[in-house]
C-alpha cells in the first residue's frame, strides 16, 4: 500500500514532469518563432541581393542557425484548395540600387495579389512607408511579382504566409534593398502583428544589430494576430482575401529538406500583383 508520504512525492513528481514538458514547449515555439522571423524569418523576410525581403518576417540567410533547422510544420492530405497557375514564368530581372521616388506620397495606393487561391487587397500605408510602397510600386509595374510562388507558411507560434521570391527558395530578391518604415507603428501593440497585417521580411538580428535597412521584394501575410518583435515594417493592411489565408493555412505545410522552408500544401501563386494609385 502506498503511504501517504510516497503518494506526495509521486504528486511533486508528476507535476515536475509536466512544468519541465510545458517549459520545453515554450522553448520549442519560441524557437520555431525565431526561426520563422529572424532567421532570416527565416520565415520572414530576405532583403535584395543573396537574400529576399519577409519573414516576414525575416528573409532567409543561405546560413541557417540551429533555430531555423526546425521550421514548422503541419502536413495535410486535404485537396489542393487553389487553381493551377497562369502560364508564364517568375522574373529573372535585377536591379542594383532602390528605384527612384515616383508615387505621390500624399496620395493613397492599393495593392491587388491575384493569386491561384483567390484575390487578396491590400491597402498600402503610403505616408508612413514611403521608400516600401514606392518599391512595390516599381516591382509590380515591372512585373517582378508575377507567376512567382508563395514560399512559406507558417502555423505554429506565428500565422504568416510569405511571398515575394520568384525563386521561391527564399534566398530571392530584387538586387536591391529598402530601409526599414513604420516600426512605431500604433497597431504594433505589446510586440504583435495583427490579423491582416502586411509586412516586410529582411535580415535583421536583433542580437547583433546587423541587417537593419536589408528588406527587399519578400513580404508577409498575417492571417492571426502573431508575437513579433516590431523589426519588420508594417506597410499595408489587408482590405479583402482574409478568407483566402485562412484556405491556404488550412490546407497545411509540408517541410522542405533541402531549403529549410515550409512551402504551403496549397499550390500559392501570385499570377498578377498590381499597385493602383486611389
Amino acid at each position: 500500500m502506498v503511504s501517504s508520504e510516497q503518494r506526495r512525492k509521486q504528486l511533486a513528481r508528476e507535476k515536475y514532469l509536466r512544468q519541465q514538458k510545458r517549459r520545453a514547449e515554450a522553448r520549442r515555439k519560441a524557437r520555431i518563432r525565431t526561426a520563422a522571423v529572424a532567421g532570416g524569418l527565416v520565415l520572414v523576410l530576405a532583403a535584395g541581393g543573396a537574400y529576399a525581403a519577409a519573414g516576414g518576417l525575416a528573409a532567409d540567410d543561405k546560413k541557417k542557425d540551429d533555430a531555423a533547422s526546425e521550421p514548422s510544420a503541419t502536413p495535410s492530405k486535404a485537396p489542393d484548395p487553389c487553381e493551377k497557375p497562369r502560364k508564364g514564368e517568375p522574373s529573372k530581372k535585377q536591379w542594383d540600387k532602390e528605384p527612384k521616388m515616383s508615387i505621390d506620397t500624399s496620395a493613397d495606393y492599393t495593392m491587388t495579389l491575384e493569386t491561384t487561391c483567390g484575390d487578396i487587397g491590400v491597402d498600402l500605408h503610403t505616408a508612413e512607408a514611403p521608400h516600401t510602397v514606392n518599391s512595390f510600386k516599381f516591382l509590380a509595374d515591372q512585373g517582378f511579382l508575377d507567376h512567382s510562388p508563395c514560399h512559406r507558411l507558417v502555423t505554429e507560434g506565428i500565422h504568416v504566409l510569405q511571398c515575394g521570391d520568384p525563386t521561391g527558395t527564399g534566398q530571392g530578391g530584387p538586387g536591391y534593398t529598402i530601409p526599414d518604415e513604420n516600426l512605431k507603428a500604433p497597431e504594433l501593440k505589446g510586440d504583435v502583428y495583427p490579423a491582416g497585417t502586411v509586412a516586410m521580411a529582411n535580415r535583421y538580428n536583433a542580437q547583433t544589430g546587423e541587417n537593419r535597412d536589408s528588406g527587399g521584394s519578400q513580404f508577409f501575410l498575417v492571417y492571426k494576430d502573431s508575437k513579433l518583435p516590431p523589426d519588420y515594417t508594417p506597410f499595408g493592411k489587408i482590405t479583402e482575401g482574409m478568407d483566402v489565408l485562412q484556405k491556404i493555412a488550412k490546407a497545411g505545410s509540408t517541410p522542405d529538406p533541402q531549403t529549410g522552408n515550409t512551402p504551403p500544401n496549397a499550390t500559392v501563386v501570385i499570377d498578377k500583383a498590381e499597385v493602383r494609385k486611389k
